[in-house]
């Protein structure tokens, strides 16, 4: 039974909220398979869940069609061609995205080597980064290394993990000779953080080629690629609605496409290719990065799950998220000890204005000593609660966080051949990781409250 303080802020939550029985409504349609199974999801920037009207209308399509390998004018794989294309279109008009070529690919991350593989570095060249981003993103600077490269980070501030606009722009006003890359979220996969879209426009004013991560933004954000432009977008569809994994998305602004250049070819990506003559012509369209066999059975099943979100509405799930993440914060920073110890260490900005569904946390002993991250984890698990633990594939916002200082970290890295982080916080005795909650369409009241029943557990926790 919840607590007189939890029934309260339950209360309080119930007027924060938006479209508060709209999502419980579609959490009893569409999601039942959560309370059948007394699960709280609260990692939904890990991955979204899918509708059971998704998964239903897409077993329909697979067991009332055959569907053939595309590159072919047989009936199934013409069949096929037209389910891909008409989900291509889909993306598309979702992202009203008419000025870019849709590639298809296994997954966000797939989308970003792309871009790291084929962009024209040389030694005149510049790479460009925030110190938030994914891996995915970071792993680029090894293509930039790879030839010759400069590359920088720039950081964000410790106090709000936004851009330090002084230094970014300081690095965008640098001259550079060759072609230029700057690369950022549109939302930190850890934080939550929005990182303003005004840098797109601001970068391509400077002589900068932009890279639009977007994987955590889209799925409860609209993006509109009409009114901003970066030259390319990565997207991975799962964490917009859940079905199918392994499926994401390279847009590639069309004026753009002839800058990529692209080191290798394979089956479907070639108009003609040569054995005695060992010569090839690349296919002067999307086709040209779709390497193989694309996954013609699940790429349908996206038109599916975009028709999903519209019906819905963007913009609903975007306040909804919003109202459920502020109500949260606040909620969160509120719990202490008795001896008035805080409970929760909350990184990021207390106005969560401009922030998606995603909060960023490590949990705190009386004595102000923080509970490793695993142990929470293992107290959540035990509840039935899913949430997220370690650094998240975001290792400079994790730096940033746990106060480490770029002497400590070259003189670890330039110690040993291999190590992770527990060899590390062993080594620099300080933390590494923290706790990472994150909100989404199928979320509920009694998701929140389990959570806040949990924290509250922790109150004048001995350890």
């Amino acid at each position: 039974m919840l607590t007189t303080l939890f029934k309260k802020k339950r209360q309080e939550t119930m007027s924060a909220l938006q479209h508060d029985s709209f999502f419980e409504e579609l959490r009893a349609s569409d999601y039942a398979r959560l309370d059948e199974n007394k699960q709280v999801y609260l990692d939904f920037t890990g991955g979204n869940l899918y509708a059971q009207r998704q998964i239903d209308h897409h077993y329909k399509e697979l067991s009332s069609n055959a569907f053939g390998n595309p590159h072919s004018t047989n009936p199934t794989s013409q069949l096929a061609t037209k389910k891909v294309e008409e989900a291509r279109q889909k993306v598309l008009s979702f992202f009203n995205a008419q000025d870019y070529f849709c590639v298809f690919t296994a997954n966000a991350s797939g989308a970003l080597k792309i871009v790291g593989e084929c962009y024209p570095f040389d030694t005149n060249s510049k790479f460009v980064l925030l110190a938030d981003n994914h891996n995915s993103v970071n792993g680029i600077r090894e293509y930039a290394k790879g030839r010759g490269s400069a590359f920088e980070y720039v950081p964000v501030q410790y106090e709000d993990l936004r851009i330090s606009e002084g230094e970014l722009n300081r690095v965008l006003e640098e001259e550079v000779s060759g072609n230029k890359l700057f690369a950022f979220p549109a939302q930190s996969n850890v934080s939550g953080v929005k990182h303003s879209l005004d840098w797109i426009g601001k970068a391509q004013s400077k002589g900068w080629d932009v890279l639009l991560d977007a994987a955590a933004f889209v799925p409860s954000s609209p993006l509109d690629l009409s009114k901003v432009t970066p030259d390319f977008v990565s997207i991975s569809f799962y964490k917009i609605f859940g079905y199918p994994t392994g499926l994401g998305c390279l847009l590639i602004r069309k004026e753009k496409f002839n800058l990529l250049q692209k080191k290798w070819f394979a089956g479907g990506t070639v108009t003609l290719a040569g054995v005695k003559s060992p010569s090839h012509y690349l296919i002067e369209n999307h086709e040209r990065y779709e390497n193989g066999t694309i996954d013609y059975l699940g790429i349908p099943a996206l038109s599916i799950g975009l028709d999903f979100i519209e019906s819905i509405g963007i913009q609903r799930i975007n306040e909804r998220v919003n109202s459920i993440t502020t109500h949260m914060c606040v909620s969160l920073r509120k719990l202490q000890h008795s001896n008035g110890q805080p409970l929760v260490n909350m990184f990021g900005p207390g106005d969560r204005t401009e922030t998606g569904g995603t909060l960023i946390m490590t949990f705190n002993n009386p004595d102000g000593t923080v509970i490793p991250f695993e142990d929470v984890e293992r107290l959540t698990n035990a509840r039935n609660i899913s949430i997220r633990s370690g650094c998240f594939c975001n290792p400079g916002l994790d730096e940033i966080n746990n106060c480490l200082t770029t002497e400590e970290l070259a003189e670890y890295f330039t110690s040993r051949h291999k190590g992770d982080y527990y060899d590390m916080i062993a080594t620099l005795k300080k933390m590494r990781g923290a706790v990472r909650v994150s909100f989404g369409i199928a979320t509920v009241q009694r998701d929140l409250d389990a959570f806040l029943e949990f924290a509250g557990s922790l109150v004048d926790r001995s350890h």
